[in-house]
């Protein structure tokens, strides 16, 4: 039987013994090779969304694999093709899915959240979520297509175009991909991080940064723009500082890009987008063109992913990655290797 990382409750990682489900017509089983632990495994293994996460959980949704067998009718992969997921499955019926936004359907099917997810040695999902990887690539690197796919969507939500005045608060993982891809875009990028190893992190990475503990970022921001402030902001911290900030660095008209998870109310300074006639623009998750465009960002080489990775872990070992990840104490991305690398 095979292994799989399961999430028992709060602050609760387990691994146990599952059983293998053969693919069923419309359906492909992957050997994953890595997952990694983002921000949305933390709120959940913080008890954050037991509300919505059935226990026992296999938790995972950032990954790369290979497929290993094929159900009746599925055309265009054969075994031991490296893939990756886009882990969402919709209901093509609701008004979401009429319109054309199958991503934010009404009735979201988040694998890896809703379902079970990658954390596991075999795992049967529908081939439609299935997206094909170059034969060449790395497969550690392609464990983050997934956000890189995020951070695509969240640019180009954001309408970043050249010459724009960028910041963003928050340099985690997405907040770093954010910045790359914001730049790529023409942007003018400068960094709001409280921590000094993420800030010491993007610099490396070519990225003017602000410690709001000891500087004002709205008036470090009025200071690189001669009082103009800046054109777009995404807020990626998920705090309530970090959302003021990215009001307040804004200048008129400008666009604020909210990508953290906010589960909880935060006030909002109402008047200054009122003021300002500011943009309030939501981007959550993905579509399948920035799916394939975030492969060929990672295949290209345009994400530093060598640099973003800092261990990789192996599958009995998940506990110790959700702990490096929730300390935030010199990691940026951390990798549970579930066994099929090559």
């Amino acid at each position: 039987m095979p292994l799989a990382v399961q999430y028992a409750g709060a602050r609760s990682i387990v691994t146990a013994q599952v059983d293998r489900r053969p693919p069923r017509p419309g359906e492909v089983e992957i050997a994953p090779a890595y997952t990694g632990i983002c921000g949305t495994d933390l709120h959940i293994f913080h008890g954050d969304m037991d509300g919505r996460v059935h226990r026992p959980a296999v938790l995972g949704h950032e990954m790369s694999g290979r497929i290993t067998a094929i159900g009746e009718g599925v055309t265009g992969f054969s075994p031991g093709d490296p893939v990756t997921v886009m882990p969402l499955r919709s209901c093509g019926a609701c008004a979401a899915c009429q319109g054309g936004h199958q991503h934010i359907c009404q009735l979201l099917d988040f694998i890896g959240v809703d379902s079970a997810g990658s954390l596991q040695e075999r795992w049967t999902v529908p081939a439609r979520v299935v997206v094909p990887l170059p034969p060449d690539i790395d497969l550690a690197a392609a464990a983050l297509v997934e956000p890189t796919a995020v951070a695509v969507h969240d640019v180009r939500r954001a309408g970043v175009s050249e010459g724009d005045t960028v910041v963003v608060v928050g340099a985690g993982p997405i907040g770093v991909l954010i910045a790359l891809l914001a730049r790529r875009a023409g942007g003018s990028v400068l960094v709001v991080e409280p921590d000094a190893y993420r800030r010491d992190f993007i610099s490396r990475l070519g990225f003017p940064t602000v410690d709001p503990g000891s500087e004002d970022p709205a008036a470090a921001v009025e200071d690189r723009t001669e009082g103009a402030g800046a054109r777009v902001a995404f807020e990626v911290s998920g705090a309530e500082a970090g959302l003021a900030t990215a009001v307040q660095v804004l200048g008129v008209r400008g666009r604020l890009c909210l990508v953290a998870i906010h589960p909880r109310p935060k006030s909002i300074d109402l008047h200054r987008i009122f003021w300002r006639e500011l943009t309030l623009v939501g981007a959550r998750l993905y579509e399948r063109s920035d799916f394939a465009e975030a492969v060929e960002l990672i295949h290209d080489g345009t994400v530093p992913t060598d640099v973003m990775i800092s261990t990789i872990v192996p599958l009995g070992d998940a506990a110790e990655a959700f702990a490096a990840m929730e300390s935030g104490r010199g990691v940026m991305k951390v990798l549970v290797c579930t066994g099929a690398v090559r």
